[in-house]
């Protein structure tokens, strides 16, 4: 992140912080606080969270190096990928990425092309050097903090799907990120049984190898 980019994230987040403070004192009001919060940093995205898949047991048979040599091998691959789509990514922590799109079809289209640049990179290769990726999207209003972090109910199922319910070669999404999403040639959906807490609809996305 640059130097101006800082900046202008610290800003965003002293400007939330001080209507936060203000919200908190006796007899404020917090609709009308609220109103300003959304006025500022309300946006429409589409959000992507991704996690590999079997950290704990990869940690625990081949120890922690081998796993971060895997976190880089996976950002080679995939942050190009993301680039190439438009994706904005906001941060990563571990094993997890976190990631913007203004346009949901593309953020579906670059998930599906980063699961076939992982099957095909695992092509050959013995199990424990396979990158195995889960992904979960979401769509809706979210209060976006500069270029350093996304906050509302959509981030927070798309980072449930892509981290707690998602499996390797995964790709989960919200209902409402399929109804934004539409129907894409050659995809298909099939919904969950069970969705996230917080989430009406939940829905597991066919998708092919190249």
């Amino acid at each position: 992140m640059s130097q101006r980019q800082r900046i202008y994230s610290r800003g965003s987040l002293d400007r939330l912080e001080r209507l936060i403070e203000e919200r908190l004192q006796p007899g404020a009001n917090k609709a009308q606080i609220d109103q300003r919060i959304w006025d500022l940093f309300g946006e429409h995205w589409s959000v992507m969270f991704t996690d590999l898949s079997g950290f704990s047991r990869r940690v625990a048979k081949f120890g922690i190096i081998d796993f971060l040599q895997t976190i880089y091998e996976s950002e080679r691959l995939l942050i190009p990928v993301l680039e190439e789509h438009d994706g904005i990514l906001l941060k990563v922590e571990g094993d997890s990425m976190l990631v913007i799109f203004r346009n949901a079809t593309k953020a579906l289209q670059c998930a599906v092309a980063m699961q076939r640049v992982l099957a095909e990179y695992n092509i050959g290769r013995a199990g424990e050097e396979t990158i195995l990726l889960s992904v979960g999207l979401g769509y809706g209003r979210v209060l976006r903090i500069g270029d350093s972090d996304v906050f509302g109910a959509e981030v927070n199922s798309a980072s449930k799907l892509g981290e707690d319910f998602g499996k390797g070669r995964e790709i989960l999404v919200t209902g409402e990120f399929r109804r934004e999403c539409g129907d894409l040639p050659g995809l298909g959906y099939a919904q969950l049984p069970d969705p996230p807490a917080g989430t009406y609809s939940a829905f597991r996305v066919d998708w092919q190898p190249a």
